[in-house]
């Protein structure tokens, strides 16, 4: 990425990285990512957060077009994820002098990254810090998406620095969002970064888009993504619209299942069909057929789960840990679940699955309900009594 001027204070230093395709290990990068970074420039010259450490030589050659990293007086760290914190030690080895701005939760974290001193001002939200002829003002904003988060606004150039919030990863060559070439392509990686990063936070993404509300917005810098300067109202609005609270929405049920040769297939429709006689919506999910993502949706989605696995080789299929890897464990505590699977010569998965609900602070109602082989009366009398002991729950909690 080359450096670009994005205001009159304020430049583009950051690094694309288009042939990305998974980020941080979960998420899927379809169209690259970049490692977004900024310098504003001013009697004192602040840069707003670094890049991956890989990224290092390109991100300082970048600034050096603009500035001598010698002279550099300020480090802002909005986040400290190692994606944009990766490159501050080797940057203070440049210039040890360099005071880094940031929350009382980032001091904490980038002590545990540096393992050594540094200069270090700790900022409460509201908070200003001059840098000559501009004031820039602190916008704490804990759980977006970190503890130590916070957005950094510049009210002379009505810039926003607003972290990882309002982001995406996509990376076209052009670094505002007016330039976009793939437009649809670029808003669909805008909700599937959300997804996946706030919608486990969304009274703390309300509560962010309040705090930005009356600010005069000409551009949003997210650390990630398009620079904004065309859309901002338009996914200010997304986020706003994703995030409200769902209300008078009929309670639910979702029953998934991994089924081998139907045995845990059949367990799972008998308890299906004892949820709607008694009068909930159950949605059946095929983890198998109907993928991670969905099945995860249809775990947020719902007021209660159950979950049937069958038995391989010991252990539940991959798709069953897949499935429960993408849950929202953010969201889930108290959520009632119940397990169920038909096995062979084992039944382990059943019970495996069961203990990770546990760890996902699910409230597990039962032991796993385990059938050998083909279901009998007795097996579809005990699954429909667990459904029915489940919605027994879910309209009590009501």
């Amino acid at each position: 990425m080359a450096v670009a001027k994005i205001s009159n204070r304020v430049y583009s230093v950051g690094v694309m990285n288009p042939s990305l395709r998974v980020f941080d290990i979960v998420m899927e990068a379809r169209y690259g990512t970049s490692y977004n970074a900024y310098l504003i420039d001013d009697r004192k010259t602040a840069l707003v957060e670094t890049v991956h450490s890989d990224y290092f030589e390109e991100y300082i050659y970048n600034v050096g077009q603009l500035a001598d990293v010698g002279d550099i007086d300020y480090l802002i760290m909005n986040h400290t994820e190692l994606d944009h914190s990766g490159s501050i030690k080797k940057l203070l080895e440049i210039n040890p002098n360099i005071t880094i701005v940031c929350t009382a939760a980032a001091k904490k974290y980038l002590s545990a990254i540096l393992n050594s001193e540094f200069k270090c001002q700790v900022v409460k939200d509201g908070d200003q810090l001059c840098l000559g002829r501009s004031t820039i003002k602190f916008v704490v904003a804990p759980m977006l998406h970190w503890p130590d988060s916070m957005m950094t606004y510049l009210p002379e150039d009505n810039v926003l620095f607003s972290c990882d919030f309002l982001g995406c990863h996509f990376c076209e060559p052009e670094v505002t969002d007016d330039k976009i070439h793939y437009y649809d392509k670029y808003l669909q990686e805008f909700k599937y970064y959300y997804q996946g990063i706030f919608s486990p936070f969304k009274i703390y993404v309300l509560n962010g888009l309040d705090k930005i509300k009356d600010f005069q917005l000409d551009i949003v810098a997210p650390s990630h993504g398009p620079v904004l300067v065309e859309g901002i109202e338009d996914r200010m609005d997304d986020y706003r619209r994703w995030s409200q609270p769902v209300t008078g929405q009929a309670k639910s049920i979702a029953v998934l299942y991994a089924s081998a040769y139907g045995c845990t297939k059949e367990l799972a429709q008998q308890a299906m069909t004892a949820i709607n006689e008694a009068g909930v919506e159950a949605a059946l999910v095929d983890m198998v057929t109907g993928g991670v993502d969905n099945a995860a949706a249809a775990i947020a989605m719902a007021d209660g789960v159950m979950i049937g696995t069958c038995t391989i080789n010991r252990d539940a299929p991959s798709i069953v840990w897949n499935t429960l890897a993408m849950v929202d464990a953010v969201n889930v505590k108290g959520k009632p679940a119940v397990v169920f699977g038909s096995y062979g010569w084992s039944g382990e998965a059943p019970d495996m699955a069961a203990q990770r609900l546990q760890q996902l602070k699910f409230d597990v109602m039962s032991k796993p309900i385990k059938v050998n082989f083909v279901p009998n009366d007795n097996d579809k009398i005990n699954i429909q009594q667990a459904a029915k002991d489940m919605v027994a729950i879910i309209k009590q909690n009501s």
